[in-house]
């Protein structure tokens, strides 16, 4: 039922797929924020130019997607934790956040070595049990993106160890996010541009 609420163009464009009523809680509880993921999303396109050049610190496909959020008053966000054992405090920062506002989390995994879900994860399971997030997003690419980059001579660059839905998947349905729900998009063919 929850994905039949996202809006006809994100289903059509993005696979889609939640747990937990991840899309019931952000309709209902998040609605601002989820206004600005749908509007994000609808706008958002990947250039081919963006695949033809080589890597940086950041991809061309996460910057776009930060940025837009950004500008929507999303930030990037460390949680400063610490465990306190007998009195003695450790100090236990989370993982920064690619996205947060108002505890929705928001990670952009597009091309990066997969162990990186594994981290984005376990940072929405601690930050959901810490009460400091109550929804965990992740944007990845799908599979199906391969055939894109095989024609332009960058498969090798999108390799099967790299962040793409397959890999995500079998994370979160193994318990993954634990009790946070997560909801995916896998951006597809439809949202490619040749410019």
């Amino acid at each position: 039922m929850g994905i039949d609420l996202l809006p006809a163009f994100i289903r059509e464009n993005y696979e889609c797929h939640e747990w937990k009523h991840a899309v019931a809680i952000l309709t209902s509880d998040f609605p601002d924020e989820w206004q600005d993921i749908i509007e994000v999303l609808t706008a958002f396109r990947f250039n081919r130019s963006w695949i033809t050049v080589g890597g940086g610190r950041k991809s061309k496909v996460s910057e776009a997607i930060d940025s837009a959020l950004y500008a929507k008053g999303w930030e990037e966000k460390q949680f400063q934790t610490e465990i306190v054992l007998d009195g003695r405090a450790t100090q236990t920062p989370t993982h920064q956040i690619d996205c947060f506002k108002n505890r929705v989390a928001l990670e952009i995994e597009w091309n990066n070595k997969d162990p990186f879900f594994d981290r984005d994860l376990n940072n929405f399971r601690l930050l959901f049990d810490l009460r400091a997030v109550s929804v965990g997003v992740i944007i990845t690419r799908c599979d199906s993106l391969q055939e894109i980059f095989a024609g332009l001579g960058r498969g090798s660059s999108y390799g099967a160890s790299t962040t793409h839905m397959s890999k995500l998947l079998p994370r979160i349905n193994g318990g993954g996010g634990g009790g946070c729900p997560v909801l995916v998009f896998g951006i597809t063919q439809n949202l490619y541009v040749e410019d």
